[in-house]
């Protein structure tokens, strides 16, 4: 079953002013803002003519707005193409012309390293994820899911699985290779696959450079390129008010259960248990993710581990929201399976309980809601609080 991205509500609100709108290729930043914005000029840098005019004279956008005096909406697709486009548009807020810009792109790395302000707080922040349950409700399938992710570029196609095996060699070659962002593609291919054994996982740095056989500095800006690509995520790890001595590496994470698919190597000696726990936890993950950005970024995102290896996948910490969350592969709650939950109330008693997993039955446990994670995933909304 194909899904029209255009049939989907997206669950990210426009802001009244100018905005920068990051996320991954393919999660609809495009179709959003062609949606929300109908009748905007539209730049998109992607187009090899449009990036070698707006490349050797960015000042062009001042005529192209000139030209246009009845369009208050410009979009520029993928501006970290050409930063030197920033001032331009600078100017232009600065000018008091009651224009609108939506900036669009797939990687703020660019922009960081030509110390760019993103104009100066002229221009809001926002994010896109992939899709979240909610946003698909009934045509969400868990299963479906954690095979192929919820990239919208992905869901919309009769080959899911050709389109994710295309979706990473994409970006090792626009992104990384013609970006010059690493010297050597062959390492830092060899890196993704490796990285992908870190899913869901606690990231040590030197473990990874280990098997890569690389420096450790190398495998630290590899890392850095996957989050400035918004391809990854780091979680550090839950501290206020720490009464053990806690885990000083911080959780990894992949931004979509599929895309951790193609690019984690399997065969007949792997388990499936152990790519499909992962792969559930890194759905949880982006979700709460997007279920954050979505509602305005008022919450802490953590995970809690002692060293003594008691862990709990996820911490939500916020103005209104208090919660351990733990995350199981098994369709059973088992005392044994909810010893990370306890002990941290042990800790944090002010905090709730919640355990995701693959049953059916919605339970209460000793003050731990027990809830499938189906319905935890399709319940999940921006603004609202987990259990609501």
């Amino acid at each position: 079953m194909s899904l029209n991205m255009e049939l989907v509500s997206r669950f990210l609100t426009r802001p009244d002013k100018s905005f920068f709108l990051f996320g991954p290729r393919g999660t609809g930043k495009s179709t959003w803002t062609q949606e929300i914005f109908k009748e905007a000029l539209r730049i998109d840098l992607l187009s090899p003519d449009a990036f070698r005019r707006y490349a050797a004279r960015p000042e062009r956008l001042r005529d192209l707005v000139q030209g246009n005096p009845r369009k208050r909406a410009i979009i520029v697709d993928e501006v970290q193409k050409i930063p030197a486009l920033l001032p331009v548009i600078h100017a232009l807020i600065e000018e008091k012309r009651g224009l609108t810009f939506i900036l669009t792109g797939s990687s703020s790395r660019k922009l960081k390293r030509t110390g760019v302000d993103l104009l100066a707080g002229r221009a809001v922040v926002r994010t896109m994820h992939p899709f979240m349950a909610a946003e698909i409700v009934s045509r969400f399938d868990l299963k479906r899911a954690l095979l192929h992710g919820l990239l919208p570029l992905v869901w919309k196609d009769k080959d899911p699985d050709d389109v994710l095996r295309a979706y990473a060699a994409l970006y090792v070659r626009e992104e990384v290779q013609m970006e010059g962002l690493v010297r050597n593609v062959g390492n830092f291919s060899r890196f993704l696959e490796i990285i992908s054994f870190s899913h869901a996982g606690l990231l040590s740095l030197n473990n990874v450079a280990r098997e890569c056989e690389v420096e450790r500095k190398t495998v630290a800006n590899y890392v850095d390129i996957l989050e400035d690509l918004l391809l990854a995520f780091r979680l550090p790890v839950f501290t206020k008010r720490a009464k053990r001595a806690v885990s000083v590496h911080p959780k990894f994470y992949l931004f979509d259960a599929g895309v951790f698919r193609t690019l984690r190597p399997h065969g007949p000696l792997d388990r499936p248990e152990e790519i499909d726990g992962p792969a559930l936890e890194g759905l949880v993950a982006q979700h709460l993710k997007a279920w954050n950005a979505y509602g305005g970024e008022q919450n802490q995102l953590a995970f809690w581990r002692t060293r003594s290896g008691v862990e709990v996948d996820f911490v939500v910490y916020g103005p209104h929201d208090f919660w351990a969350v733990e995350v199981k592969n098994g369709d059973r709650v088992r005392d044994e399976d909810l010893r990370g939950l306890r002990t941290f109330r042990e800790d944090y008693p002010e905090a709730k309980a919640l355990f995701l997993y693959r049953g059916q039955e919605r339970l209460k446990r000793r003050d731990i809601l027990c809830m499938p994670c189906e319905e935890f995933l399709k319940g999940l909304l921006p603004g609202k609080s987990l259990d609501a």
